[in-house]
């Protein structure tokens, strides 16, 4: 790889201690990332799986980890230290690892669009390794995570099950490294957001307490997203978002158009709060005169034909929203980032073939994430790596009903730890998690006023993977840098 050079690999225990066909010991490797101006990170990166036993002793599954950690600390116990996982929640954690956090960065074009192959790393300036060591993580049955026999796998994929999984492995790996005097922090992405405000209740319990929580392209509440007939919640929250989209591939009213995207934000989040939230509780008791009045503000703030918002009931969901906006191009726009498009087969259909967005980053980030464990980390193994295991996702239970909810756990976790901060960094162009459903979730958790003057709000021009803008992710860092100080 670009800028890096590495030693021989070496095993964390000596080879004599590893017992015949148990797992083998996690793989040590040396490297050097050169940052410029003559600045260089010595560190020290391993990889390997980590045994998830029962109460028996028994061991149910291994969960994967690549842990990077700086070299020449004087006190090592004292350094800063972040566990990191993705969402899905059926997704490994080769996102933020090759995408923003991670020494080593998979080189798309500068606004995050798929080069050719073949695809290659390059060094990443904006890792947070010079302030952080780093941990990613990857639950069981994403990446090279595995439970020892199918059965098992009902056990760890879902809420209650991941969170306990989880938390042990956070608690083996500060026992086995000598971490528990480390500041603690947990940077999570999508339903790694959901983990991690679970996370930071459930191991406040177990003695764990944590200096900052990472929120990256939130979703706490599951009502803010789940477009079902009776839930009028996610039009309201996914409104701003609709009018970010249009504003970016200019479908706006010229007079909202010419504005700059945060001042059209306001006006469009205010009116989501106020007026439109009222008008879809009145339901059929709307007036023809108010109904009239909600069409054409809805249309002029997505990009939308009246007749066709007035043709959903004044409620627009999400695919028919990617779908329709520049359906006479014959294109549509991505989920996880709507800056991106794509042309569909069938341009009269109301779900797109497939989302622009997602299919830009599958290739680049599986190839190199391969490449990179076997060439630079040393692990062999002839497990698929699962970037994103749609099993897991299919299969997952949620345990806490239609809507399962864990910013009830995050308030717990503040209330029993007044010095805990929280970090929320959301993309505008983000139709996954909106921010303004993020937003929702945190102003309706009841903390007390000195909790609330703990969180910090960040916000990126991209989409749910806003870091793969090369300036967004730049910002990001600069943004992040005065939270991981302790």
């Amino acid at each position: 790889m670009p800028d890096e050079e590495t030693k021989k690999p070496e095993s964390t225990t000596p080879e004599t201690t590893a017992p015949a066909k148990e797992e083998p010991a996690p793989v040590k490797t040396q490297h050097t990332l050169s940052l410029g101006r003559g600045k260089k990170l010595n560190y020290t990166a391993t990889a390997g799986r980590m045994a998830m036993k029962n109460a028996q002793g028994e061991t149910e599954a291994h969960i994967y980890f690549t842990a990077y950690t700086l070299d020449g600390v004087s006190d090592v116990a004292k350094r800063p230290l972040t566990f990191v996982f993705n969402g899905g929640p059926g997704s490994a954690s080769v996102w933020l690892h090759l995408g923003a956090l991670g020494p080593q960065r998979v080189k798309m074009h500068d606004e995050g669009w798929m080069p050719t192959p073949p695809f290659v790393l390059e060094p990443n300036p904006n890792t947070w390794l010079d302030q952080t060591d780093l941990v990613f993580v990857d639950p069981v049955g994403t990446g090279y995570s595995r439970a020892t026999k199918p059965d098992h796998n009902k056990k760890f994929w879902g809420l209650k099950g991941d969170l306990e999984s989880v938390g042990e492995f956070i608690r083996l790996y500060l026992v086995q490294n000598g971490r528990w005097t480390s500041p603690l922090f947990l940077a999570g992405e999508s339903y790694g957001t959901t983990r991690s405000a679970g996370l930071a209740g459930h191991l406040i319990n177990k003695g764990i307490a944590f200096n900052g929580i990472i929120l990256i392209s939130t979703v706490l509440n599951f009502q803010t997203l789940h477009f079902d007939r009776g839930n009028d919640l996610p039009h309201s929250v996914y409104l701003p978002t609709y009018a970010a989209t249009a504003w970016y591939h200019g479908k706006l009213a010229p007079e909202l158009q010419k504005r700059p995207l945060k001042d059209v934000l306001r006006e469009v989040e205010d009116y989501a709060a106020t007026d439109y939230t009222v008008a879809l509780m009145k339901g059929d008791r709307l007036t023809a005169a108010e109904r009239a009045a909600v069409v054409q503000k809805v249309a002029a703030y997505t990009g939308l034909s009246p007749e066709y918002v007035d043709l959903t009931n004044l409620r627009v969901d999400i695919m028919r929203f990617c779908k329709e906006l520049l359906r006479a191009q014959r294109l549509t726009v991505g989920r996880l980032d709507s800056r991106f498009k794509a042309e569909d087969a069938t341009p009269v259909s109301e779900m797109f073939e497939f989302d622009p967005s997602m299919t830009a980053i599958m290739p680049p980030y599986t190839s190199m994430f391969n490449a990179y464990a076997r060439g630079t980390l040393k692990y062999e193994s002839e497990v698929e790596y699962q970037a994103l295991s749609f099993e897991v996702n299919q299969n997952w239970e949620y345990d806490k009903g239609q809507y399962p909810d864990t910013s009830d756990m995050l308030r717990s976790a503040f209330a029993k730890n007044p010095h805990m901060r929280l970090f929320v960094a959301q993309g505008y162009y983000d139709l996954a998690t909106p921010h303004f459903a993020a937003e929702y979730t945190l102003n309706h958790m009841d903390l007390p006023s000195t909790a609330r003057d703990n969180i910090t709000w960040a916000y990126y021009e991209a989409g749910h993977m806003f870091y793969l803008d090369v300036k967004s992710l730049a910002q990001f860092r600069k943004d992040l840098t005065p939270f991981l100080k302790v």
